[in-house]
C-alpha cells in the first residue's frame, strides 16, 4: 500500500518505524531489569505502533473518492481513529496504575543503571518522533492523536529515567511505581481532552471555536434578510466545518442571489466556513422550525 499523499504522512511513517524498533528494545530491557516503568513504556509504545498504523490507515482511506452510499466520503475515519487512540491511551494508563498499586505493596528489586540507559534511548527516539510530527500536529485531530501518543510516550521515558536514577543512586525501589502513577495520570488528562473533542465532532456539536450567536448575527446583518432559523454548524472532520440554515427574505423584491452571495462572503471571512447550505424562504412561505 502506497503512503497517503497528504502532508504529514511521510513523517508519520518515519515515526512508526522508529517506534516499532525501539518498542522491542524497551520490552526486552524492562524484562531484564524487572522495571515496571520500562515495561509500561514498552506497552505504551505498542499502543503507539497501533495508533500510528491506525492514523496512517485513516489518512489513506480519506483520500479515496466518496462512493454513492457515503456522500461525505471517509473523512470521519480520522475522527474515529483519534477517538480509538484516546480510549487506548486511557485503558493502558489505568492498567499501569493498577500494576503500580500492586508494586507499592511489595516493591521488587529493579536494576536502576540499565533502566536509565534504556529509558534514555527511548527518550531520544520519542524526541525525534515528536520533532517529526510537531509541525503536522495541527492539521487534523487524527494527527494530534498520533502526536499525543508519541509525546506521552516521551513522558514515560522521562519517568523511567528519573525512577532509574533514584533507584541507582538511593536504592529507592518505590520510585518505579511512583513515577508510573504520575506518568499514567498525565496521559489520562491529555487523552481525555482528545476523547472529548472527538466525541463532540461525532455528536455534531457546534465547534468550540465557533460562536453560534455570532454566526446568526452575521447572517442577519446581510441586507434583505428578515429572520434566520434552523441554524446548525458542525464539523465534518478536522478543519472542515459545515453550516446549514433557513433564511426568510424581507420581501418579495429581494434578490435571493445577492442574499446567498452575501451570506457566503460573511461566513467565509468571519469564520472560515466554506461548506454552506442555505434554504431561502419568502415572507408568504416560512417552513416550520424543526427542534432537535
Amino acid at each position: 500500500m502506497a503512503l497517503p499523499k497528504r502532508d504529514g504522512a511521510r513523517p508519520l511513517f518515519r515515526v512508526f518505524l522508529l517506534t516499532s524498533g525501539y518498542m522491542v528494545v524497551e520490552a526486552v530491557g524492562g524484562w531484564l531489569t524487572n522495571s515496571l516503568a520500562l515495561l509500561a513504556d514498552a506497552g505504551h509504545m505498542l499502543t503507539d505502533v497501533a495508533a500510528l498504523a491506525l492514523a496512517l490507515g485513516a489518512m489513506w482511506m480519506c483520500e479515496r473518492s466518496a462512493p454513492p452510499e457515503k456522500t461525505y466520503g471517509y473523512y470521519r475515519l480520522e475522527i474515529l481513529a483519534a477517538l480509538l487512540n484516546a480510549v487506548i491511551l486511557i485503558v493502558i494508563s489505568l492498567a499501569i496504575i493498577y500494576e503500580a498499586y500492586e508494586r507499592v505493596q511489595q516493591p521488587p528489586q529493579v536494576r536502576g543503571r540499565e533502566m536509565m540507559l534504556i529509558a534514555l534511548g527511548g527518550l531520544l527516539v520519542n524526541g525525534l518522533g515528536a520533532a517529526f510530527l510537531h509541525r503536522a500536529r495541527h492539521q487534523s485531530l487524527n494527527m494530534r492523536g498520533a502526536f499525543l501518543h508519541v509525546l506521552s510516550d516521551g513522558l514515560g521515558s522521562i519517568g523511567a529515567l528519573v525512577a532509574g536514577g533514584l533507584i541507582w543512586a538511593r536504592g529507592w525501589y518505590l520510585a518505579d511505581p511512583a513515577i508510573s502513577f504520575m506518568t499514567a495520570g498525565l496521559i489520562i488528562v491529555c487523552a481525555w481532552r482528545l476523547l472529548k473533542e472527538a466525541v463532540n465532532i461525532l455528536m455534531e456539536a457546534t465547534p468550540a471555536h465557533i460562536d453560534i450567536a455570532g454566526v446568526e448575527r452575521a447572517i442577519r446583518s446581510v441586507p434583505g434578510i428578515r429572520d434566520v432559523h434552523d441554524l446548525h454548524v458542525w464539523t465534518i472532520t478536522s478543519g472542515k466545518d459545515a453550516l446549514s440554515a433557513h433564511v426568510i427574505l424581507a420581501d418579495d423584491h429581494v434578490s435571493p442571489k445577492d442574499v446567498l452571495h452575501g451570506i457566503r462572503v460573511r461566513l467565509r471571512e468571519a469564520y472560515g466556513i466554506e461548506h454552506v447550505t442555505i434554504q431561502i424562504e419568502t415572507p408568504d412561505f416560512e417552513e416550520e422550525e424543526i427542534h432537535f
